[in-house]
């Protein structure tokens, strides 16, 4: 909602840069899809280390 406030304020002060802004939020995020993904995928083999890492301490722990 605070997005779209601030592109209506911008669209009532300079309209052409509103209109850019909106036709290439869209290409942006496609642009930035695949480093996102890249991030999720980074972090779940991260989380599986520490978990394999952290694995005998909890074995440890439960005995």
């Amino acid at each position: 909602m605070v997005k779209f406030l601030l592109w209506l304020i911008l669209l009532f002060f300079c309209w052409p840069l509103a209109l850019l802004a909106l036709v290439l939020y869209p290409m942006v995020w496609l642009l930035l899809l695949p480093f996102r993904l890249v991030g999720i995928a980074v972090e779940g083999v991260l989380e599986l280390v520490w978990a394999l890492i952290t694995l005998p301490a909890r074995v440890l722990r439960g005995i």
